[in-house]
């Protein structure tokens, strides 16, 4: 059984940075997919960032690109997401996701992870 454990959420003002952790266990990260979504009360779940186990390849949607950066430790079977330049519009609970079947095109997908961790809240005030 998979575990994912997220940490590291907190409060912050504008223009801070955060990192947040996600140790996984249970299963080889190898051949996996790993990522970052985030969810506001009363919207969608969204796409933060994600990572390829093998390669290190990432993906970032406009709204984060160039201010968050995710990646893996291997040795650890762990996925950091660095957050600077906080805006409040980044205020969510931040989830972490693995999949082994994640294909490219669905890569920015929820639906196209299996397991997910239990959220970390993080605010960004004004």
């Amino acid at each position: 059984q998979v575990q994912l454990v997220e940490s590291g959420g907190g409060s912050v003002q504008v223009g801070d940075s955060l990192s947040l952790s996600c140790v996984a266990s249970g299963r080889t990260m190898v051949n996996s997919a790993m990522a970052w979504f985030r969810q506001a009360p009363g919207a969608e779940r969204e796409f933060v960032a994600a990572i390829r186990w093998n390669g290190g390849s990432t993906h970032y949607p406009d709204s984060v690109k160039g201010r968050f950066t995710i990646s893996k430790d291997g040795k650890k079977s762990t996925v950091h997401l660095q957050m600077n330049s906080l805006r409040p519009e980044d205020s969510a609970v931040y989830y972490c996701a693995a999949g082994w079947t994640v294909i490219l095109s669905a890569i920015r997908s929820a639906n196209a992870y299996h397991y997910w961790g239990q959220g970390t809240q993080v605010t960004v005030s004004s």
